[in-house]
């Protein structure tokens, strides 16, 4: 059923990000121009990509995500640190295959935040959890990755590297039963580490998988809201935001999550206090 569920969400965004939806737009116009559905399509893909091109639009959508979790302050916080989840997602695994060296995309915060926290905490367990996301290159894989960086800081022998899981549910799933499995647990909650915008669906998993954690947002993307010609970089934005979002819609309807938009309280703190 995971599987599945991984499959079907690869195709279905294949169809539904914004700059192949444009394009399918725009062909299925071309197709039938002599038709007013036809017209109105090319026209509707046009402007669109000439907005995009000039302004950020993903900002709209990416600011709610960013903020809905605020980056704590290590500080105050009074509770037990029992370890650290850090979910893969920044590294660049078929490039780093090549190049026999880690290479890392604009996610690599979230790994780059850990020794850090290594430091601060140093009898906390570790865990990095991130295989492949790929369907036509499943044996490239973000742990191996991590765990070659890691060994370059010398780091490497005091983190958990899980490489089989291929979305951020299965992120969990095996993430749990690596906590469930450790020796020496230790009681206290778990940072999670993870882009900012992808913290709340994150945060909604471990919840329903009776996961403690405190949140430790990274790798911001929200900018400024004005005149920006760059289409890649505007594009590459809208594409992440808009998957987010249809990512925590499909996660709470498939009951992967027990509420839409996970908040920093979850709904049984509320009734208890």
């Amino acid at each position: 059923m995971a599987d599945q569920f991984f499959l079907l969400s690869k195709i279905l965004w294949f169809v539904a990000q914004p700059d192949h939806f444009l394009l399918l737009m725009l062909l299925f116009g071309l197709l039938l121009w002599r038709r007013a559905l036809g017209v109105f399509l090319v026209w509707t893909s046009v402007l669109a990509m000439l907005t995009i091109s000039v302004y950020p639009m993903a900002n709209y959508l990416l600011e709610p995500l960013e903020q809905r979790f605020p980056q704590p302050v290590l500080s105050e916080i009074k509770e037990p640190i029992a370890g650290i989840i850090v979910l893969g997602g920044g590294e660049n695994a078929e490039m780093s295959s090549h190049t026999q060296w880690p290479e890392f995309n604009q996610a690599a915060d979230r790994l780059m935040a850990l020794p850090g926290l290594m430091l601060r905490y140093p009898d906390a367990k570790v865990v990095f959890t991130g295989g492949s996301g790929s369907i036509l290159a499943p044996e490239f894989r973000g742990g191996d990755v991590a765990e070659q960086w890691l060994n370059h800081q010398g780091m490497g022998s005091r983190v958990t590297i899980e490489r089989d899981s291929r979305n951020t549910f299965q992120n969990a799933i095996y993430t749990k039963d690596l906590i469930a499995n450790a020796e020496g647990q230790v009681e206290g909650k778990w940072l999670l580490v993870t882009s900012a915008f992808h913290m709340p669906r994150s945060v909604g998993i471990y919840r329903k998988l009776g996961i403690d954690i405190i949140a430790f947002p990274v790798d911001y993307r929200a900018g400024t809201m004005r005149f920006t010609p760059d289409l890649n970089t505007n594009m590459n934005g809208l594409n992440t935001a808009v998957r987010e979002w249809i990512g925590l819609l499909a996660y709470h309807y498939t009951e992967k999550t027990d509420v839409l938009f996970p908040a920093p309280v979850s709904p049984i703190e509320l009734e208890n206090e």
